[in-house]
């Protein structure tokens, strides 16, 4: 199984895999039927998850129901236990929006919740971050996870999301960061896919983040709160929700 995701992974335009995968994935899923772990998102409970991974599988890390990865129920507990979203009706850009999340957002916000992205067919809006095509303080909350570090000029995608956002308003950046690195490593020479996945991890990735990284979501005006939630919950949850202990970026605009 891990093989066979990670070869159609490498190997199948993210598009594609995008406009099918929810329909693959629940057939994939009886063979986990069980009572291991629950994803918080949409209840669904398995013995274990699906592995997932383009470079090194993960066991027991994706929800064959939601789509959901380890990243996602980590997200969803924060948001719900920590934050106002689900009552405060914010006007959200979600950009690269997770189907785990696209019903549910949409079915809370309606044209509050505007999804957009230059390729994925999931989003409504097609755009560029780098050149967001919305007005100086558009929405109140902000969520791109794992974009930043296929873009190209990461710091201008950063400006733009800041200059759309409202003051006192907030948002969720998460990016892979390598905590063994200290300064984040690019080079814009690297442009095969064999030498992007050796110098930064991944063959679409052009940069690997180092432990900066709230430095660089700093210097486009933004405070910033690194988080460890997973930290924060009962092991027994970490467990059932087959969480890792990866970092919420919690980005403020100050009012």
């Amino acid at each position: 199984m891990k093989r066979a995701i990670r070869y159609v992974l490498n190997h199948v335009p993210r598009r594609h895999i995008q406009r099918v995968v929810h329909l693959v994935t629940p057939v994939l899923g009886l063979a986990y039927a069980g009572r291991g772990v629950v994803c918080p998102i949409c209840g669904g409970r398995y013995r274990r998850f699906l592995p997932y991974g383009y470079v090194t599988s993960r066991a027991n890390a994706l929800c064959p129901r939601c789509l959901a990865l380890e990243r996602h129920r980590l997200m969803w507990l924060y948001l719900v236990r920590e934050t106002d979203f689900f009552t405060a009706h914010p006007r959200v850009l979600h950009v690269a929006p997770e189907r785990c999340f696209i019903r549910r957002f949409e079915q809370l916000l309606g044209d509050l919740y505007v999804t957009a992205d230059l390729e994925s067919p999931l989003a409504k809006v097609k755009m560029d971050i780098q050149h967001i095509p919305f007005p100086e303080e558009s929405f109140d909350v902000i969520f791109c996870n794992h974009i930043l570090e296929h873009v190209d000029d990461d710091r201008l995608a950063l400006r733009e999301m800041y200059r759309v956002m409202r003051p006192g308003g907030w948002g969720i950046l998460l990016s892979p960061v390598n905590y063994n690195r200290e300064i984040t490593y690019e080079d814009p020479s690297i442009t095969d896919e064999a030498g992007r996945e050796r110098a930064f991890g991944q063959k679409d990735h052009v940069r690997d983040y180092g432990r900066d990284y709230p430095d660089r979501l700093a210097e486009a005006g933004f405070t910033v709160e690194s988080i460890d939630y997973a930290a924060t919950l009962p092991p027994e949850e970490v467990t059932r929700y087959a969480l890792r202990h990866e970092i919420i970026y919690l980005v403020r605009k100050p009012q």
